[in-house]
């Protein structure tokens, strides 16, 4: 079927812009259908349920307050992004914080820093593995090609037009699999008692009372209410990351951003409602996917292998493998417009192919679109392969946590504040990106600050945050926010005709 869609897409496709953004090419509810589906992601279907497998009821904030964080930053952006979208001609997200700080430069290290999305691909892939390797039986590698084989035809046929089209029919078979697997939850499905059977059976398992508390003590993801702010604010620039924010470009009309955003937004809440599977099957399952050879990861597909009949199951695991190629497509698109759009088109030809006409810079550019496909996927299996025993959803985040960081402040300044300065969102951007990589990466030593009392509290404290990487990217985008502001404020505003064209005259 992903086939079909990719040939509908080819002959969709009209030219290297067609093929980027599929601009204009679809109304709102097919569109939030298709969104909704790319930002849930096989970290939503697979590494959530995951960890709740793990770490029971305390995990079902974040599949609470992250769709909030996502689709509030979407609410705030639409508008300009959308605009001056169509004002300049932007393809990607880069080139959209380019055309709006007029930085050459800022588009281009905006570029470099997107390939860090190959490791969130490489998580999409490995969650695609887990899928095939439980209804096929295949070797983990054998299935990440396999994956990686199927999204790049389909890809490669039709860019854009393909993975809105399959996302959009992914995402109503998603909402449908979010509903059951909420329903088997309330109801404590094959479980002696029902819901209440399942809390006595999870607090069985941790007499403690870990699994069915609300705050996680154990847990450096869910254990105080800086954490869980943590990954709403590090959520807001989510939808706005290439992968994603290319779909608002696809929007028909403007007229429909309201109920767009809308749709968008209910299809958000109610997916995330699939991390309730992890706790049922910690139920069910006991500690079988934490021996030696097991992987929280495989919580869902083991939840209806146990539960359910062959060929239901297998459907229901199709639904799973829809999450994942969902959020993988538009990766592989975004990713390979770094290279066909962002560098060729945007640095590279204006300055050697000076003579050479649009016509022949676009086929150039949708040329290099397709052969960048096969080139990201390469590489997205060998870091999938890398990493394929880490869980699904933190893996994506070592992907993803330095571009949210990194665009917090031009993104979100960049459409609030007129006065947002060229320079200032360079630096902005660099400070973020630099300071998650730094937190998650490497750190922080217990002295950097000096060997003062207060001094060195606050600095055990941010060394303490290196395992959280929503923790991480939140303190890096208020770093990024910071050194924006100050640096605007003593460096060259932009012009105000610059301004009209971004934000409208007055």
């Amino acid at each position: 079927m992903m086939l079909m869609f990719g040939i509908i897409g080819m002959r969709k496709v009209k030219d290297s812009d067609d093929f980027a953004t599929a601009r204009g090419g679809y109304g709102p509810v097919f569109l939030a259908f298709a969104m909704t589906a790319t930002a849930a992601s096989g970290a939503t279907f697979l590494g959530l349920p995951g960890l709740a497998y793990t770490s029971g009821f305390s995990v079902l904030w974040y599949a609470v307050v992250y769709p909030l964080g996502v689709y509030t930053g979407v609410l705030i952006c639409l508008h300009a992004v959308r605009k001056a979208g169509a004002t300049f001609g932007s393809r990607s997200m880069p080139e959209f914080l380019g055309d709006r700080f007029n930085s050459d430069a800022l588009r281009l290290i905006a570029a470099l820093f997107s390939m860090l999305l190959m490791v969130y691909l490489a998580g999409q892939l490995l969650a695609g593995a887990v899928m095939f390797t439980q209804m096929l039986g295949l070797e983990t590698f054998q299935a990440l090609v396999l994956t990686a084989i199927v999204l790049m035809f389909y890809i490669v046929l039709g860019g854009a037009h393909a993975d809105i089209l399959t996302d959009g029919i992914q995402g109503a078979l998603m909402l449908l699999l979010a509903c059951l697997v909420l329903w088997m939850f309330s109801v404590g499905y094959k479980i002696d008692g029902g819901f209440d059977g399942m809390v006595g059976e999870l607090n069985r398992i941790d007499p403690t009372g870990g699994l069915t508390s609300s705050i996680s003590p154990s847990h450096p993801l869910f254990n105080s209410k800086w954490d869980l702010f943590a990954i709403f604010f590090a959520h807001l620039p989510l939808g706005l990351l290439p992968h994603i924010g290319n779909k608002l470009w696809a929007l028909k009309s403007d007229a429909d951003q309201k109920k767009f955003i809308a749709i968008s937004f209910a299809f958000g809440i109610l997916l995330p409602a699939i991390t309730c599977g992890g706790i049922l099957a910690r139920a069910l399952l006991g500690d079988a996917l934490l021996m030696e050879g097991a992987n929280p990861n495989h919580a869902i597909p083991e939840l209806f292998i146990a539960t359910l009949p062959a060929w239901a199951a297998a459907l229901i695991c199709a639904g799973v493998l829809a999450a994942v190629m969902s959020t993988a497509d538009g990766l592989v698109v975004s990713t390979a417009q770094i290279f066909a759009n962002d560098i060729f088109r945007r640095t590279i030809a204006p300055k050697l192919m000076e003579d050479s006409d649009d016509n022949r810079i676009d086929k150039y550019s949708l040329l290099i679109s397709r052969i960048a496909t096969v080139f990201v996927l390469i590489v997205a299996i060998w870091i999938a392969w890398s990493t394929r025993d880490m869980n699904v959803a933190l893996l994506v985040w070592i992907g993803v946590g330095g571009m949210m960081a990194a665009t917090a402040a031009p993104m979100f300044l960049g459409v609030l504040w007129q006065g947002s300065s060229r320079v200032g969102a360079l630096t902005g951007f660099i400070v973020g990106g630099v300071a998650f990589s730094v937190l998650h990466g490497v750190g922080f030593g217990p002295t950097w600050l000096g060997t003062g009392d207060s001094m060195q509290a606050i600095a055990q404290w941010l060394g303490a945050q290196k395992s959280n990487p929503f923790a991480c990217a939140t303190i890096g985008g208020g770093c990024s926010i910071v050194s924006m502001v100050v640096v605007s404020f003593y460096t060259e505003k932009p012009d105000q005709a610059h301004l009209e064209r971004i934000f409208g005259g007055k």
